[in-house]
């Protein structure tokens, strides 16, 4: 059996070949990637594979029969370029997709949410078995502001006193390296998300605590919080979808206790406190 990993040069597409490592033989693990000399450190194969190129799609799918569909990184263009995986890989004979979608993507009210859900309609429409992974919000999306709080003197945000269900990238690869491995998980959705939900409040407390700083949370209107975003040089949609993002994760759009992301990978999910000590040890 064949898995191919696409997107498998980004970071959660390496974390995810690394776990799938420990639980397959390398030759049966295809990296598929736009440039494929970039994944000679994989350790796997690698394919040439663009998600907006349609035509090189399905070639590069040939023996494949699980496909990890990584959701791409280009916002607003997610909808077309998993589509044109979906049709490739049903013109490939791929006999089961995984898909990273989006925590409660059926009824979340982020915005990225309308991209998983066309995409999880067209897996659907295809008739390919499909696994359902439903990513929560990793925690160093957060933690990769630490400097800036350390800088600044507060880690400013818009979530309010919202629960955030956090997991490390890491977590959420192993959870898709079991899924890989197993034909056992198809036709299944899982909600995966951290076991332990955190404010804002409480990140900053951890990383008051690791550094020996009083790092207050500082939470700002979402006009006030896109500004700085835009000022640090994100682009202004970039900077004003994560503003908006903050204020649904206040209404509870990233919170979940179900716990199964921690059932899937056969362990509790990394601690808050072990991401922050990570990204803290980066910055020495």
């Amino acid at each position: 059996m064949t898995i191919a990993i696409t997107g498998a040069t980004g970071q959660l597409g390496r974390l995810v070949i690394a776990s799938l490592k420990q639980k397959v033989p390398a030759d049966r693990i295809v990296a598929l990637v736009r440039s494929p000399d970039k994944a000679a450190d994989l350790g796997v194969a690698a394919r040439a594979f663009d998600y907006a190129a349609a035509e090189m799609l399905s070639p590069a799918l040939a023996g494949v029969d699980t496909l990890l569909l990584i959701s791409s990184s280009e916002v607003g263009k997610r909808t077309t370029q998993h589509r044109n995986v979906i049709a490739a890989a049903k013109a490939a004979g791929v006999r089961r997709i995984a898909y990273t979608s989006l925590l409660h993507a059926d009824r979340n009210p982020i915005s990225l949410a309308d991209e998983h859900r066309a995409t999880e309609a067209d897996i659907v429409a295809a008739g390919i078995p499909a696994t359902i992974l439903r990513n929560g919000w990793y925690a160093e999306n957060y933690t990769g502001s630490i400097s800036a709080a350390l800088a600044n003197g507060a880690f400013v945000g818009c979530a309010g006193e919202g629960r955030l269900s956090l997991a490390a990238r890491s977590d959420y690869a192993q959870a898709a390296a079991t899924v890989l491995a197993d034909d056992i998980h198809a036709g299944r959705i899982y909600e995966l998300a951290g076991d332990d939900a955190v404010t804002l409040a409480d990140l900053a407390a951890e990383i008051s605590h690791q550094t020996g700083r009083d790092i207050p949370y500082r939470d700002l209107p979402q006009g006030d919080y896109a500004a700085i975003l835009r000022g640090v040089g994100l682009p202004a949609q970039l900077a004003d979808g994560l503003a908006a993002w903050d204020v649904d994760a206040s209404r509870g759009a990233l919170f979940d206790d179900g716990r199964q992301l921690s059932a899937l990978i056969g362990r509790p999910t990394t601690p808050l406190a072990d991401t922050v000590r990570a990204q803290l040890c980066t910055k020495e």
